[in-house]
């Protein structure tokens, strides 16, 4: 059964990325295609990496916390140790989220407050006569 490969261009055009972001990823570490001259050869296994580096961008992972998980599955280590991994990373992200968005209530909570003053001043103004 032969093995499915993939260009740069079909990999871009699949996931809706410019290839100069797949050659970023490249860069880093989060794939490595094959080369045939000039011309790179993706594997399934590079799709597979980027479907996941894609996924752990939209968590709000940073592309090295998505790599250190990925690298972690290609190391000869055991699952108990990769899933200890992998839940200490996304603890801490959860954390970091957890955080803003308290930051995020806490301004919005400020915001109406705000409105809610202005929108009572602008009521008290337009019941002032000769305005």
């Amino acid at each position: 059964m032969p093995t499915q490969t993939f260009t740069i261009s079909e990999l871009a055009k699949e996931f809706d990325l410019t290839t100069r972001a797949i050659r970023f990823y490249e860069d880093l570490g989060l794939l490595a295609p094959e080369r045939s001259g000039l011309q790179r050869i993706y594997s399934a296994r590079d799709r597979a990496r980027l479907t996941l580096t894609l996924r752990a961008k939209r968590l709000g992972l940073s592309l090295t916390e998505a790599k250190d998980i990925l690298d972690m599955y290609d190391s000869p280590r055991d699952t108990e140790a990769q899933l200890e991994k992998f839940l200490g990373v996304l603890g801490s992200h959860r954390e970091q989220l957890e955080a803003q968005l308290g930051e995020l209530q806490a301004n919005l909570e400020e915001v109406r407050a705000h409105e809610k003053k202005a929108r009572a001043t602008l009521a008290r103004s337009r019941k002032v006569p000769g305005r």
